[in-house]
């Protein structure tokens, strides 16, 4: 993605506030702490637990923006190979993600014989920890080993789909001229959101899919463009038919947040002080590292849970601290995780010694479990 786009204040502060609401969503959903905490604020809980989780929506439209800026800003493919491209976008995707789930593993197995809850996963099978460093644990309905890995496997299906989209569109047998070529790319984004939003999205048996989540992520690459148009009215007027026509077929809240965020993104792209807001200084740091927090942050509050609902099992405001410390050094392991490994350029083989590390520190702590 184009630095300039991807480093905007403003999308990193919209990033971090859904980061933040993530990981409190996480913490409300996976006790026990939250449990024990629970009575002192019951609604707010409440809250963390049914909706902050929509947060998600908010990052899928904010994919599909930046994918738009980089793969097809003016609708015609700009990128090289195919499979470059695939093979770039996976090994960046992968190799904070495999460290992350190694430190999980680790975690996991450390606090599993003295804290029995469902949040801890269970001892990962050889075929568990092989399909999640493939991103296809969801495909074969393998158990999760993290909180949240299934977005990382869905975000490189959703790149990957937008890749194949743009890249048919170049290799039609007739050349097409350039303003055709990018009417024909940006028709298809528009025809798969309204597949996603009045199809595929109704059916959660498709929820391991990208065709499922594209709704959400091609209202993000059609704000990119609406916010680049010399007249945004068409690209706003087809979002809200588009969004529009999928709730009234069956309301969903999420995708009601997802159609207000991508309008709100165009609004917000062709405000020039808008644009140029500098952000909120502490949210524009999460926002460029949420990618890293997203991924370590469960295995964090697992260990706080496990640490603090053993030694304070009856405390409920022991517990609620215990919550707002897990949230704040779920930020510190998430910068650890950004600037030792999310940062530097990451290559194939790096990659392949971390999935071979996770693999085989996962065998380990089977075998040590079946030994114990």
């Amino acid at each position: 993605m184009s630095q300039h786009t991807s480093r905007l204040p403003l999308l990193d502060t919209v990033k971090g506030l859904a980061c933040a609401a993530i990981v409190a969503h996480h913490l409300a959903f996976y006790g026990p702490m939250s449990d024990i905490a629970q009575p002192l604020a019951p609604d707010l809980m409440a809250w963390l637990y049914d909706y902050a989780r929509m947060a998600v929506q908010v990052f899928l439209v904010l994919g599909g923006y930046l994918a738009a800026s980089s793969l097809a800003p003016e609708g015609v493919a700009r990128f090289g190979q195919v499979g470059q491209q695939l093979s770039k976008r996976f090994v960046r995707l992968v190799v904070p993600y495999v460290v992350a789930l190694l430190v999980t593993v680790l975690i996991s197995a450390l606090v599993r014989p003295w804290m029995e809850h469902p949040s801890v996963p269970g001892d990962p099978s050889l075929a568990q920890l092989v399909t999640h460093a493939l991103l296809l644990h969801s495909l074969v309905d393998h158990e999760s080993l993290s909180a949240g890995v299934w977005y990382v496997a869905i975000d490189f299906q959703l790149f990957a789909l937008s890749l194949l989209m743009f890249a048919a569109v170049r290799a039609l047998p007739s050349p097409l001229a350039k303003q055709r070529a990018a009417l024909l790319g940006q028709a298809l984004v528009v025809v798969g959101v309204a597949a996603s939003l009045w199809g595929f999205n109704r059916d959660a048996q498709w929820d391991v899919w990208a065709v499922y989540f594209f709704g959400a992520y091609g209202l993000g690459m059609m704000a990119f463009w609406a916010s680049r148009a010399p007249q945004a009215t068409g690209w706003v007027l087809a979002m809200a038919v588009l969004g529009g026509v999928g709730l009234a077929l069956e309301f969903r809240a999420r995708i009601a947040l997802a159609l207000a965020t991508a309008l709100l993104m165009v609004w917000a792209m062709r405000t020039p002080a808008v644009r140029q807001w500098r952000g909120v200084s502490p949210l524009v740091r999460l926002g460029q590292m949420s990618y890293s927090v997203f991924l370590i942050h469960f295995a964090v509050c697992l260990l706080v849970n496990a640490v603090v609902s053993s030694l304070w099992p009856a405390s409920p405001w022991v517990n609620a601290l215990g919550m707002l410390l897990a949230f704040s050094l779920a930020m510190v392991a998430g910068q650890w995780l950004y600037r030792t490994v999310e940062q530097r350029t990451p290559t194939l083989p790096t990659m392949l010694r971390w999935q071979a590390s996770l693999v085989a520190a996962g065998v380990l702590v089977q075998l040590g479990s079946n030994w114990g």
